[in-house]
């Protein structure tokens, strides 16, 4: 007879698993699902994971309902969504303004950015690492689906002596989820649009700190009120000022500690 190998019991696994069968059958118990229903999901949830879909469904359709349930009424700033277009190892970026990492004829409206960062105390965070990524004015994301070269419209840099940073980019505009997947699917039975508004990815780091992880979004734009994946916060928009030859925007950061 083989021998068993003893492994510990993880008592979060245990603890969060127990949660989730007992809110689904509540749950199971209320929508009524039929064995037919029930196999219809088994099957898209398959197509799901073979798809490789699994990391946008639930950052379209999940994630922001995990961040309202921890945050929603502890102070600092906000988060949104991590967003399935994050990758390491973006370029650091130095100089005020700081000019993110881009192509020399990279088309679409530039923008001016300026933010500061600081703990709930009010103290002013030097040297806090700042990470920056969006789409192009296609839409589409570097290092996933567009064909701009690797980390392009993406860098990190560091707060100043006094919290502050500046930097120069273009303005990102709206774009859709893709559709053409078990995720699309999931959205037009729904009825659900597919658009995203316009929106900054930003990464805050410093030692002491929790990480925060947000978005930033601009006052008028047309689907901030049905944003796909409702990761909108009324805290995290800001204004975009008209200077010419440019667009201007700022808003500031606060960091929790890390308990």
């Amino acid at each position: 007879m083989a021998n068993v190998t003893e492994t510990a019991v993880n008592n979060r696994v245990v603890e969060v698993y127990d949660l989730f069968v007992k809110h689904m059958k509540e749950f199971l118990a209320e929508a009524n699902l039929n064995h037919e229903e029930y196999t219809n999901f088994v099957n898209w949830a398959d197509r799901l994971g073979r798809s490789g879909e699994i990391p946008l469904y639930l950052d379209v359709f999940v994630e922001t309902y995990v961040l309202q349930a921890k945050y929603k009424d502890l102070p600092g700033t906000e988060p949104s969504l991590l967003g399935p277009y994050w990758t390491e190892g973006s370029p650091l970026v130095e100089g005020k303004p700081a000019k993110i990492n881009m192509r020399e004829d990279e088309p679409g409206e530039k923008l001016r950015f300026k933010g500061n960062v600081s703990d709930v105390n009010g103290k002013k965070l030097a040297n806090a690492k700042v990470e920056w990524w969006q789409d192009d004015a296609s839409g589409y994301y570097s290092n996933f689906d567009s064909d701009a070269p690797d980390f392009n419209l993406r860098s990190h840099f560091y707060t100043d002596e006094n919290g502050d940073f500046e930097v120069e980019s273009i303005l990102p505009i709206p774009y859709s989820i893709p559709t053409d997947g078990p995720t699309g699917e999931f959205t037009r039975a729904a009825g659900y649009h597919s658009f995203r508004p316009a929106h900054i990815h930003m990464k805050f780091e410093h030692e002491g700190y929790e990480t925060l992880i947000t978005q930033v979004f601009f006052e008028g734009d047309e689907w901030l009120e049905t944003d796909v994946a409702r990761g909108v916060r009324q805290s995290l928009m800001t204004k975009l000022v008209d200077k010419g030859d440019y667009k201007e925007a700022e808003l500031d950061f606060v960091l929790r500690f890390d308990n």
